[in-house]
């Protein structure tokens, strides 16, 4: 089965997808994991449990790509209607009992001496002309179809199987059985500007790239990432290419990137400072805490962020960092006396190398005339030198708490390049 470029859809079928109960991190796992094989994903699509649904859904897949991948709607219950629709549309003539499949729900039911119902024994039924493959994680096996030179595979919902069913049986099927190309994607992490104002300074770069190389503005909250991905069939060639592009949008904006890989701002942060042996605390207020899991979601980042306090009272600004209740009295705790006593608290007090502070108005409620939601003060700080900072952003506490630590992030970077070019 050789083909020049190979085109993969995601179908995930569930109505707790689709009413928000729960959030589809299997196809993003599954879009980055293709991709790395050299498979373009074409589609990611979410389905109710209804087999209407699910077979117009196959039968659209099946003209657009050559792999068709399905999670969910394997369970033993009567709203998992997955095998049976497949059952359909694939024309099976009968059903088979997968041996190996029932083996393993059994020894799972008798792990934790429960009792094993016929609804469970018929998970390892399968439609007779499926190959299944064998899911030794849990009791719904994985089922593979061949129709019209095109591939189906259908997966069980649960993350942890799924993974371990691609890894172990479906990527290494696919490598085997598709010529692949090569796809190489590479990014480079801004701050602080728009996509807008990198679009203008990036045009001539962007007017030069190869029809076989794409550019992707991927905005966020105060961050944008710029992905060149490229489609071929010489890896090591590609990727020169790639980086050589890479190299001229740093050049074009030297201002605004810290990062040439996919990685978070706060994990940027982290590696600096790891690097120079350096330590941080934080003291946080209206983000309450934020911050300090944003860092403490990267394995390692104890050698850098030594902690903090959330001092959310005007009291546990005065106890923990030792801001000065007359400062609290006349300036109020969002401003920039009651924030530069704030970082300089956390910076002596927690004894570490740098600290950031910030305090503000979340919102919704809780502005004044002068002090609008939205306002917040932040300081970074190091034994030699503060930078403080006045920002109003909009009235959605949310996305203020997440301005607020990027923007925190960002001054600290700046404060870390200032440090060592000094």
């Amino acid at each position: 089965m050789i083909r020049d470029k190979i085109l993969a859809e995601i179908i995930t079928i569930g109505d707790e997808i689709l009413i928000g109960q729960i959030v589809d991190t299997n196809s993003a796992w599954m879009a980055v994991e293709l991709n790395k094989t050299g498979i373009s994903v074409k589609q990611i699509t979410s389905i109710s449990d209804d087999e209407q649904h699910i077979l117009q859904a196959f039968a659209d897949a099946e003209q657009r790509a050559d792999i068709i991948i399905v999670t969910g709607g394997l369970g033993p219950t009567k709203d998992d209607i997955t095998k049976k629709t497949m059952y359909q549309y694939f024309g099976a003539q009968s059903w088979k009992t997968d041996e190996e499949t029932l083996t393993i729900i059994e020894k799972i039911f008798a792990k934790y001496n429960a009792p094993l119902l016929e609804s469970n024994k018929l998970q390892a039924a399968v439609p007779s002309n499926c190959e299944v493959l064998v899911n030794d994680l849990g009791t719904a096996p994985g089922m593979l179809f061949r129709k019209s030179g095109k591939i189906f595979i259908s997966l069980p919902g649960v993350p942890y199987e799924m993974i371990n069913l691609m890894e172990r049986k479906v990527l290494p099927i696919i490598t085997s059985e598709f010529k692949l190309g090569s796809i190489v994607h590479r990014t480079i992490l801004t701050v602080g500007v728009g996509e807008s104002f990198l679009a203008d300074k990036l045009e001539s770069i962007e007017n030069q790239l190869p029809q076989h190389i794409k550019l992707a503005y991927l905005p966020k909250l105060g961050q944008v990432r710029l992905r060149l991905s490229s489609y071929g069939n010489n890896a090591e060639l590609l990727k020169t290419e790639v980086d050589a592009y890479i190299e001229k949008i740093a050049a074009a904006i030297p201002d605004n990137w810290v990062a040439k890989e996919d990685i978070p701002l706060e994990k940027v942060i982290l590696n600096i400072m790891q690097s120079r042996g350096l330590t941080l605390s934080v003291a946080e207020s209206c983000t309450g805490g934020a911050i300090s899991q944003l860092f403490t979601q990267h394995a390692g980042c104890s050698s850098v962020f030594m902690g903090g306090a959330i001092t959310y009272s005007n009291q546990l600004k005065a106890s923990i960092l030792d801001v000065k209740s007359e400062t609290l009295k006349t300036h109020g705790a969002v401003s920039e006396a009651t924030i530069n006593e704030m970082v300089t608290g956390a910076l002596v007090n927690f004894n570490t190398d740098y600290a950031i502070a910030v305090s503000g108005i979340a919102g919704p409620d809780g502005g004044q005339p002068d002090k609008p939601v939205g306002t917040v003060w932040i300081a970074v700080a190091n034994k030699n030198k503060t930078i403080a900072q006045k920002f109003v952003f909009g009235n959605k506490r949310q996305q203020n708490i997440e301005r607020s630590a990027v923007n925190a992030f960002h001054l600290l970077y700046k404060l870390l390049k200032s440090d060592k070019i000094d």
